[in-house]
């Protein structure tokens, strides 16, 4: 008899547990979980490569459940080929929800643009079209060199009908409309909502892209104040690899980082800061509190880093 009400009791328990609005998936504030990570204060942790492996629709049901913030696609080295990342963000959907409610991990692309100035910007920003018509989340713009080229980055990516800093810095957006109809179903909207959601965010509150610049090179280096203040920009990263390339610098990953890099590092990390601006660095296991501690909000990390770097920031979101 005891027995019998033991499991009487536990099947309640179980019943409770399924009935109740406690135990219902979470429902998310953003479409872009990236975003509502960074706008709780909460540290972002991506995962990804440079091998162009990610483009395919089985991969996608794969990375759906990834441990990761946000996936970060790279174009820049791998094939631009857009029609894989759209099967990958099909099956990102088929895969998902996240365990945090969202329809999928945010995808932030590396498009093979480089910011040289602001006429290759404006030459090249078709690929910036294609690539948001497949539902990403967000864009990097490489060798963010110039401050005319990264307007030109920001007003590529935005809808005209939207006017967030406007005359303050930039100029309307020029993106077109239509990627509305094959974006729209990835992120669970309406082709109407994705037109009003569709824009850079902090500038605008309600936006749900993300979008940063590789200040990578000593061109981008020298301009890496105003390239960070320009309206609409999130966030920055120093890219190590290219910056001792390009400073003439011999960077073995080994020992004390030369006095050069440090240096970089330090006015790219200033100047998101003076912006107020998110800074992008690699983090691993051992390093990852105290890179958070210096201010680090975004970057690559292993699956344990980014559980230390959860647990001490008493992140509550699930992952």
């Amino acid at each position: 008899m005891t027995y019998r009400l033991s499991a009487a009791f536990a099947f309640g328990l179980a019943v409770l547990a399924i009935t109740t609005p406690s135990a219902q998936a979470p429902k998310p504030k953003h479409v872009n979980r990236a975003i509502e990570l960074l706008e709780q204060g909460q540290p972002i942790y991506y995962t990804g490569s440079h091998s162009g492996t990610e483009g395919s629709f089985d991969q996608g049901v794969k990375d759906a459940q990834t441990y990761a913030d946000y996936i970060s696609y790279d174009m820049e080295h791998a094939p631009f080929d857009v029609k894989g990342l759209a099967d990958y963000m099909k099956g990102l959907v088929k895969g998902g929800p996240t365990k945090s409610g969202h329809r999928t991990p945010a995808v932030i692309v590396n498009v093979p643009v480089n910011g040289t100035d602001e006429a290759t910007v404006r030459a090249n920003a078709w690929m910036f079209h294609q690539v948001l018509a497949t539902g990403v989340h967000g864009i990097l713009l490489c060798h963010a060199d110039d401050p005319g080229a990264v307007r030109a980055f920001v007003e590529a990516v935005r809808l005209p009908n939207n006017m967030q800093g406007v005359g303050k810095g930039i100029n309307e957006g020029r993106r077109g409309v239509h990627g509305a109809d094959t974006a729209a179903p990835i992120w669970g909207v309406s082709p109407s909502e994705y037109l009003a959601k569709a824009d850079v965010w902090p500038l605008n509150p309600a936006g749900e892209l993300l979008i940063g610049l590789k200040l990578e090179d000593k061109y981008a280096l020298a301009n890496a104040e105003v390239n960070a203040k320009v309206p609409g920009i999130a966030f920055a990263e120093w890219g190590p690899g290219d910056m001792a390339a390009s400073l003439g610098v011999r960077n073995t990953g080994r020992g004390p980082m030369p006095a050069p890099m440090q240096e970089a590092r330090a006015r790219v990390l200033a100047a998101t800061k003076a912006a107020k601006i998110f800074f992008l660095n690699s983090m691993n296991a051992t390093d990852v509190v105290d890179m958070l501690k210096e201010g680090v909000m975004m970057g690559p990390a292993s699956q344990q880093a980014a559980e230390i770097g959860r647990q001490y920031t008493k992140r509550q979101m699930p992952w």
